[in-house]
């Protein structure tokens, strides 16, 4: 793909975009090899742009993103340098809003588009909560690495009986806190733990038992988890967390790792539990080897007597 077939593509996309977050260019998925250390978001009237690697045309995408946006929607573009230290970002056109959402399905999430890293909201994860939303009625959920309580906003919204939400930082709890409000989301008799889950079973286990348990956590995040060794730990321990019609949205978005590693975990611990099927990726999230993409796996309670879909 040459630069200027690159530019055709953005515009064709970002011309059709909303106020609805959409990716507009994925480079990481792999199927642009010239441009795999790219991706270009569009957030209302915002286009996001990441760069994860230093490229010679760096400056010429930036002016052609400014170029194309002036026969789009948008009029904000932000630029962030993820290969360089401190994960930089840059407002490079006009100014950004002092409020910033990610609006998705009906439901809002804040935005921190200069954050260092990761700006509170995980656009690939779209399909995983409208699974949730539409099975949650009347359940009681368990939230696993929470993170900013988006799957907690859509299970609630899709008529919860209530949400435990657990995460370590209570930071971005405060933010889930602060998404709930922003989607009118009332959350009494859920409650946000700021806890290391893997050090918390016994406590989680008395708020229990669950009749949905959501497990998305990091692939890799120094001192608190790591996939390959701590995944196991989750999924010993579900039996006991889970009544007996529970449904488990297993999540994981490590390239390294296959769906077959989730599913050989909880056929040898977490038997118990059955496999149902792996979530649809979005397609604007397409890769060229969708095991190296994110998994969405839901398993049931093998005695609950019903199937997913």
């Amino acid at each position: 793909m040459t630069l200027h077939e690159l530019s055709l593509l953005l515009e064709i996309n970002a011309k059709n975009c909303t106020q609805e977050f959409q990716r507009i260019f994925h480079g990481r998925g792999g199927l642009w090899e010239e441009y795999k250390h790219l991706t270009v978001d569009s957030i209302d009237t915002v286009i996001s742009a990441a760069f994860y690697a230093p490229k010679e045309d760096e400056e010429a995408i930036i002016e052609m993103l400014q170029e194309l946006m002036q026969n789009t929607r948008h009029d904000t573009l932000v630029v962030q340098r993820r290969y360089k230290g401190g994960t930089p970002s840059e407002v490079v056109r006009e100014e950004l809003p002092q409020e910033l959402y990610a609006i998705e399905n009906g439901m809002r999430f804040k935005l921190n588009l200069l954050s260092n890293q990761n700006s509170g909201y995980f656009p690939d994860m779209k399909n995983g909560r409208a699974f949730v939303a539409a099975h949650a009625k009347d359940r009681r959920v368990l939230n696993l690495f929470a993170y900013t309580c988006a799957f907690s906003v859509a299970a609630l919204k899709g008529g919860a009986h209530s949400v435990v939400n657990v995460d370590m930082s209570k930071g971005a709890l405060s933010i889930g806190k602060a998404n709930h409000a922003i989607n009118g989301v009332d959350t009494r008799g859920s409650s946000f733990l700021p806890y290391n889950i893997l050090k918390s079973f016994s406590g989680l286990k008395k708020k229990g038992p669950y009749d949905m348990i959501i497990i998305d956590p990091p692939s890799f995040q120094r001192g608190s988890f790591e996939a390959t060794k701590d995944y196991v730990k989750l999924v010993r321990n579900l039996d006991a967390l889970a009544n007996e019609e529970c449904i488990v949205l297993a999540c994981l978005n490590a390239p390294e790792l296959t769906s077959d590693f989730i599913v050989s975990l909880f056929q040898e611990h977490a038997p118990a539990f059955s496999f149902s099927h792996r979530l649809e990726n979005l397609s604007s999230f397409a890769s060229s080897d969708e095991e190296k993409s994110l998994k969405n796996i839901v398993f049931v309670k093998k005695n609950a007597g019903f199937a997913i879909q």
